[in-house]
């Protein structure tokens, strides 16, 4: 069995969003941001991997994980976008990470506010496609007005259990490497935002606001938004992503001023998850080219 994983990090109120974070050491900073469904803990395994490089901070994003709902009631990619502008402006420029729609996110956040963007870590984001997967149609789906409430409802009549395990199917390559620790942590967080009333909510308005993301026209679009983006970035795309065809990461490849593309073939959406250390061996790469500046970003 794989070692022991360490215990996810303490979190604590950074304004108006809980913020998980490593022991203060580097001066250099990172943050992560979750994809939907998702928590801070999604990146407790990165952030050790890589806390002797950076001191990392994991955001839960408005409505998510342990952060309460947003005071306006906005869940909107730009909403989120300006929590995580809201916690850059806390830490002061750092490497900036997202995985799924926190990727979305993580490009509106370093097309508007470069001052604050270091480097640019993009695992399987969600950039719109108008030929989406399974999941993603399921989560279109999810968003329409009344069937996303009726789903919702109908998904808690489903063991835990059940549900996490079929979530897990979906985004890892192989769910049978889920740490039992991790499963379990898994299982025991869903049973708490079971009990929460505004979890389906929270879920199903960031579904229709990254549903919105793929039906945007004009300069405001996240496509374009990516051509503006001026940081370093690093995309990293498992090859058994059942979420973002691997067209979209090419495509990204091509958009991106400064980037590098990384394949992962055992990966599945989840890459920070399931093979931290390679993410973390890449990211290092990243965070190093920055400090040298002028320095040519390998392909």
């Amino acid at each position: 069995m794989a070692a022991q994983p360490v215990p996810h990090w303490p979190g604590r109120m950074i304004g108006p969003v809980h913020v998980r974070s490593t022991p203060k050491g580097p001066a250099e900073q990172a943050v992560f941001v979750h994809g939907l469904a998702g928590a801070a803990t999604n990146w407790t395994d990165l952030m050790d991997e890589l806390k002797d490089t950076v001191t990392g901070h994991a955001i839960d994003l408005p409505g998510a994980g342990f952060s309460p709902v947003p005071a306006d009631g906005d869940y909107s990619v730009a909403a989120h976008a300006g929590a995580v502008v809201g916690l850059l402006e806390h830490t002061g420029p750092a490497h900036l990470f997202g995985n799924s729609l926190g990727g979305a996110i993580a490009v509106r956040v370093a097309a508007s506010r470069p001052d604050l963007v270091r480097s640019l870590t993009l695992v399987s984001p969600a950039l719109p496609d108008l030929l989406p997967r399974y999941g993603p149609v399921r989560i279109a789906a999810a968003a329409v007005p009344r069937l996303g409430e009726w789903v919702a409802d109908r998904l808690r009549l489903i063991p835990v259990e059940q549900r996490i395990t079929a979530s897990m199917s979906m985004v890892w390559a192989d769910a049978g490497a889920v740490h039992p620790v991790r499963l379990r942590d898994a299982i025991d967080e869903q049973r708490r935002r079971d009990d929460l009333p505004h979890a389906g909510e929270a879920m199903i308005r960031s579904a229709r606001g990254i549903v919105a993301e793929y039906f945007r026209r004009g300069e405001d679009t996240l496509w374009r938004q990516a051509e503006k983006v001026r940081a370093r970035t690093l995309i990293i795309h498992g090859r058994h992503d059942r979420l973002v065809r691997p067209a979209m990461a090419r495509k990204a490849y091509r958009t991106f001023r400064q980037v590098r593309l990384v394949l992962l073939p055992t990966a599945g959406h989840v890459a920070m998850m399931e093979t931290p250390k390679v993410v973390a061996a890449e990211a290092r790469r990243l965070i190093s080219e920055t400090r040298l500046g002028n320095a040519p970003l390998p392909s």
